[in-house]
């Protein structure tokens, strides 16, 4: 069985050993994908993203969206700009706090979700797998996610010895 200690050294630069390029390509399949999928509703890819937290949590503080979405305000700004330009979501300062400001679809922006209804099942399918083994893919994602984030930079430069 090969270990990182086995492997040669060279082997490690190569492209196609490389599980970012595999994950990078992936996403770039699913985004043509989902262009395709989301072009009768108008959304991108990123507002379709922000739309189902929308749906799925009502109201909710930008930076809340933001955690959710794994986005800083700098890329979450505008994208929220553009879904309120198109009447999809309205953005409101906290009374509390002006700093904070809040989104919540709007009656149109709820709508929308009937029509997107359909967008999980087609991608799907699309995909070619099963259900399970989806849930199980979209696991191991979310666990290599959870294990990367809590990778210490020091740890890292650590390992460029080994």
């Amino acid at each position: 069985m090969e270990t990182l200690d086995t492997v040669p050294e060279e082997d490690f630069l190569r492209l196609d050993h490389q599980i970012c390029f595999s994950l990078h390509a992936a996403t770039r399949a699913f985004n043509g994908v989902y262009r395709e999928a989301l072009k009768d509703l108008g959304l991108t890819y990123p507002q379709y993203l922000v739309m189902l937290v929308l749906w799925e949590h009502g109201e909710l503080p930008v930076k809340g969206i933001g955690e959710r979405l794994r986005l800083d305000s700098g890329t979450l700004s505008p994208l929220l700009k553009r879904l309120e330009a198109a009447g999809y979501v309205e953005r409101r300062r906290s009374p509390e706090d002006e700093r904070s400001v809040t989104v919540r679809p709007t009656a149109e922006g709820a709508a929308l979700k009937g029509r997107a209804r359909g967008v999980p099942r087609r991608i799907a399918a699309a995909t070619g797998l099963g259900l399970d083994e989806i849930r199980e893919l979209r696991e191991r994602l979310d666990a290599l996610a959870a294990r990367l984030d809590r990778v210490d930079p020091d740890d890292l430069a650590a390992c460029a010895s080994v």
